[in-house]
C-alpha cells in the first residue's frame, strides 16, 4: 500500500511534468487550447487529492476519490490527443500516461475498498438490535 505522504509526492511531481511538457508544445491555436485543458486536469490531480486526505467521512472519501480518478483518466486523454494530433511524440508522454494510468488504478482500488467497508458498515448496523427500554 502507497503511504499519503509519497502519493502526494507523486502527484506533486507529475504535476511539474505536466506544466512542463505544456511549456514545450507547440505555439499553435490546437496545442495551446489542449495544452490549458492538460494543465487542469493534470495539476488538479494532485490538488484533488489533497482534499481526499482531509475527508470528513468514508463516503466523502470515495467521493472526492472519484474526482481523482475523473482528472487522472481525462489527462489521459489529453495526452492521446496530444500524441494523435502529432504535437508530441510519443516517447515524450509515454511515462506521464504510465503514471496517470497508475493514478486510475490506484483510486479505484480504493474507491472499491472503501465502497466494501461502507456497505459492511450499512449491513453491521442494519443488523444491529436496537432495544428501547419500557418506561
Amino acid at each position: 500500500m502507497i503511504a499519503e505522504d509519497e502519493l502526494k509526492q507523486r502527484m506533486k511531481i507529475f504535476s511539474v511534468r505536466i506544466m512542463q511538457l505544456v511549456d514545450e508544445l507547440p505555439k499553435t491555436m490546437t496545442a495551446s487550447i489542449l495544452s490549458k485543458q492538460l494543465l487542469r486536469a493534470g495539476t488538479a490531480i494532485g490538488a484533488n487529492y489533497r482534499s481526499v486526505c482531509r475527508a470528513k467521512s468514508n463516503a466523502d472519501f470515495a467521493a472526492k476519490l472519484a474526482i481523482v480518478e475523473e482528472e487522472a483518466d481525462e489527462t489521459i486523454y489529453w495526452l492521446e490527443l496530444l500524441t494523435a494530433g502529432n504535437m508530441v511524440k510519443e516517447d515524450r508522454i509515454r511515462s506521464l500516461i504510465k503514471e496517470a494510468n497508475e493514478f486510475v488504478a490506484i483510486t479505484v482500488a480504493s474507491i472499491k475498498t472503501i465502497r466494501q467497508s461502507i456497505e459492511k458498515s450499512k449491513i453491521k448496523n442494519s443488523n444491529s438490535k436496537i432495544y428501547v427500554p419500557i418506561v
